[in-house]
């Protein structure tokens, strides 16, 4: 039996989709409109989780390729590259709601600003992660190669996230979702729908990471069978 059978995760399931629910309306409903950006300002409820989530799921992998080459366990493998595997998607999701909102704001689903050339540059690397995954027989080999690159790909998502847009000139806005208080402070409604939608995506992001992983391991016990026999 699967471990999504268990009757906790079908409860997990459960409050993740209400969850998301509540958050999808509190985004059209609760918060306002930032100013000067008008309903496009809503995006930011949807682009900055996924980017978040993107971001952790990088972080997992590497924590878990840490894991293999401590352990040599078969089982830490699988959710490394599970885990890279989301982040690859949520970094698409990203850059996607991110062209969204560029179209209507810039007149351009791309400009090449700073953040857009960075999340670029990260989707190559991590193309070339599972590019060596895919060109590798022996699962040992390509779990250890993996692990090892996964944990340097890693080190390059702070700067090409967080540092880079912040040092070069960027037309993207700094903060999207604040009023024009005088400590550029979010509204209560802003604050609350923001890290709830935050928290829903990361549950979201767990969700899919359980099912994922569960599909792993019955590629890998089919394999195993095929080998046997």
């Amino acid at each position: 039996m699967l471990k999504n059978d268990r009757p906790w995760f079908h409860g997990f399931k459960i409050f993740t989709f209400v969850w998301m629910i509540f958050v999808i309306i509190g985004s059209i409903k609760v918060a306002p409109e930032a100013t000067g950006f008008v309903s496009t300002s809503r995006v930011v409820f949807f682009h900055v989780p996924v980017a978040w989530v993107a971001v952790l799921a990088f972080l997992v992998s590497a924590v878990f390729s840490i894991r293999y080459l401590r352990k040599k366990q078969m089982e830490d493998d699988i959710w490394a590259s599970s885990s890279a595997a989301l982040g690859f998607l949520f970094a698409i999701l990203a850059t996607v709601t991110g062209s969204m909102w560029a179209k209507h704001e810039w007149g351009s689903y791309w400009n090449w600003d700073p953040r857009e050339t960075s999340i670029v540059i990260l989707l190559l690397i991590y193309a070339a992660y599972f590019a060596l995954r895919s060109a590798i027989d022996s699962q040992e080999t390509k779990a250890q190669l993996s692990a090892v690159y996964s944990i340097l790909a890693f080190v390059t998502v702070p700067f090409l996230i967080f540092v880079v847009p912040r040092v070069i000139f960027t037309l993207h806005p700094q903060n999207p979702i604040f009023t024009n208080e005088p400590k550029q402070r979010m509204t209560p409604s802003i604050r609350w729908v923001f890290f709830a939608s935050l928290f829903g995506f990361t549950l979201v992001y767990y969700w899919i990471l359980r099912l994922k992983v569960d599909i792993e391991r019955i590629k890998q016990r089919m394999t195993e069978m095929e080998d046997k026999s």
